[in-house]
């Protein structure tokens, strides 16, 4: 079976036996863009930078399962499973349904079959949106609007949510307190005292992760004469997308 040109649609492979995931590697690579990966701790680190659409899964891996993989991915985003698994037995296949796949194949399977099936998929397809933020270990949660330091939850007021959060989702970049007030606020400022609200505002989001734990690094940073800048960890700064 001949697939077509080169699309702008990210899969990763999944899969530690070398034969079948070069097999699909090679195979997929013809129409889409494809990364691949032996383990589930691989998986997860090209998962967070790559930002696939679809993942084609083994349900057995060294380090992980295919189901707990499946979950994690699915909790960072709402991206597009598919599991492949020699498991043929109905209390199996029910178990990869629940852990959130959206298609499952049995092995032996033919690559031609696989090729319609995530056709279909990708027809069927979803907007992968954000979900969460995570920065070591800062978790911004942003369908429960929750933000957490390891298990302890910070209390935030709304103002305070949106600053961190919008800080966050521009990391690195350096915004002035006009700015941030203009985005945050929506409306113009006009210099002066107006501004000393965003220096209330992030002085109390600092007073607060402090209070959680006295290790949590100062993710929001002052730039002298300029304003503010939230500068994770690079190592363990991850934005995971829905």
């Amino acid at each position: 079976m001949k697939i077509s040109a080169a699309q702008n649609t990210k899969i990763l492979v999944v899969e530690d036996d070398a034969p079948v995931r070069n097999l699909v590697y090679r195979f997929l690579k013809q129409r889409y863009e494809v990364q691949f990966a032996a383990d589930g701790q691989t998986a997860l680190e090209i998962f967070d930078e790559f930002n696939p659409v679809l993942v084609i899964l083994d349900w057995n891996l060294p380090d992980t399962t295919g189901y707990k993989l499946c979950q994690e991915m699915q909790k960072r985003t709402n991206v597009l499973v598919t599991i492949l698994s020699s498991r043929t037995a109905e209390e199996d296949r029910i178990k990869i349904l629940k852990a959130g796949a959206d298609d499952f194949m049995c092995k032996p399977f033919s690559i031609e079959e696989l090729a319609v099936r995530v056709e279909v998929l990708l027809r069927r397809g979803r907007t992968v949106n954000p979900r969460s933020l995570v920065c070591g270990q800062l978790e911004i949660d942003l369908m429960s609007r929750e933000v957490r330091w390891q298990d302890k939850t910070l209390t935030l007021t709304k103002l305070e949510y949106e600053i961190l959060c919008f800080l966050a989702t521009h990391s690195d970049e350096a915004w002035t307190r006009q700015q941030l007030i203009e985005k945050i606020w929506g409306w113009k400022c006009n210099y002066g005292s107006e501004e000393r609200v965003v220096d209330v505002h992030i002085g109390q989001i600092r007073k607060k992760m402090a209070k959680v734990d006295r290790a949590v690094p100062n993710f929001i940073q002052t730039i002298r004469g300029y304003g503010y800048t939230f500068a994770p960890n690079a190592r363990n700064h991850r934005i995971f997308s829905n």
